[in-house]
């Protein structure tokens, strides 16, 4: 999921923007290390992260449904409740929507755009495979967001959506950069310029969003209609898995996971796509997760009736190392995928 040549232009592209010098030394044993990584300051979350060679493979926010709302200007590292959007709304969405497989989060067009003419834009993006939708609405009003079935929102109801207006979107695919520099400063660092250059030949379908977790991955985007996040992103890599997900594609080079699975389901699929390179979107589905703790049995299937069983284990990410900027160094969790069977 992250080896071969992929990782290192992805790689080489992060350091030359983190600052990082790439030079090795002398020592012809020198790559075969893990790398030495020194904390400072004024380190940022992200190049130590890029350093430590953390994998992306099952780092994904986890959601089957995405309710992304319009909210130009500043955002607070809540937005929800610290953005120009009423915070009496944002808190009430923020708790009807927990348990449900719904996340909320806002967003803006890169450059400070203002909404257009009609009111915010509203997105609600459902992301199972086979169920796959993606609505959108004006909103002349947000208040009228309290009126949605949450609920059946997660479970891939679109009515209540629909009854404020909304409408199946059939454009192209959906590019949402984590920009917010509130919750983290790479989101910004990195973020804010993918975004904007991105939004210089697609500005309709770029948007900034305001948290997809993992900021140590920044720049970190999520795309629709299907629900995949990618890490360490950079505008070519970006440009050419918007390409691939018009044309019913898969990019795994880069990929944290799809929103719709748990963090093991989104290891094993991912590790699975690589043995299937031609699946597309829709082709391929976990079924069920077995364990807890720190290891699992994941099933998927084909929808040509194939099957598989993906071991996925629990591992631990050292030396520690900061998962946000600012904060203090731990050992985030990682996914290993283990053994890959089909039956």
């Amino acid at each position: 999921m992250d080896g071969g040549g992929g990782l290192v232009a992805r790689a080489a592209g992060a350091r030359e923007r983190l600052g990082v010098d790439g030079r090795g030394g002398d020592d012809p044993h020198e790559q075969e290390r893990p790398p030495r990584v020194r904390v400072a300051p004024v380190s940022t979350c992200a190049r130590a992260a890029l350093d430590l060679r953390e994998p992306l493979a099952g780092t994904a926010a986890t959601a089957r449904t995405w309710l992304l709302i319009e909210q130009p200007g500043p955002w607070g590292a809540r937005a929800l409740t610290a953005s120009r959007l009423d915070a009496a709304l944002g808190a009430a969405l923020e708790a009807a929507a927990e348990g449900t497989g719904v996340r909320v989060a806002l967003i803006r067009r890169p450059g400070g755009r203002p909404a257009g003419p009609g009111g915010p834009r509203v997105v609600a993006a459902h992301t199972l495979p086979g169920r796959t939708w993606t609505h959108t609405a004006r909103l002349p009003r947000l208040e009228a967001l309290r009126s949605l079935d949450l609920p059946a929102l997660g479970a891939g109801d679109p009515a209540s959506f629909d009854a404020l207006g909304g409408a199946p979107y059939d454009g192209p695919p959906l590019a949402l950069v984590c920009t917010n520099g509130k919750r983290d400063r790479c989101c910004a660092l990195l973020g804010r310029p993918l975004a904007e250059e991105l939004a210089l030949t697609a500005p309709e379908e770029v948007w900034e969003t305001t948290h997809l977790g993992g900021h140590r991955f920044s720049p970190t985007l999520l795309v629709l209609p299907h629900g995949y996040a990618y890490g360490r992103a950079v505008t070519t890599e970006v440009k050419e898995i918007l390409r691939a997900t018009a044309a019913g594609e898969v990019v795994v080079d880069g990929c944290r996971g799809r929103s719709c699975w748990d963090r093991p389901g989104q290891a094993a699929e991912l590790a699975l796509r690589e043995r299937l390179p031609g699946a597309g979107p829709d082709d391929l589905a976990v079924t069920d997760v077995e364990g807890a703790a720190t290891g699992w049995e994941v099933a998927l299937a084909h929808r040509d009736g194939r099957r598989w069983r993906v071991t996925v284990a629990e591992g631990t990410s050292l030396p520690p190392r900061p998962e946000s900027c600012g904060g203090t160094p731990g050992t985030p969790r990682r996914m290993d995928v283990v053994a890959v069977r089909e039956e």
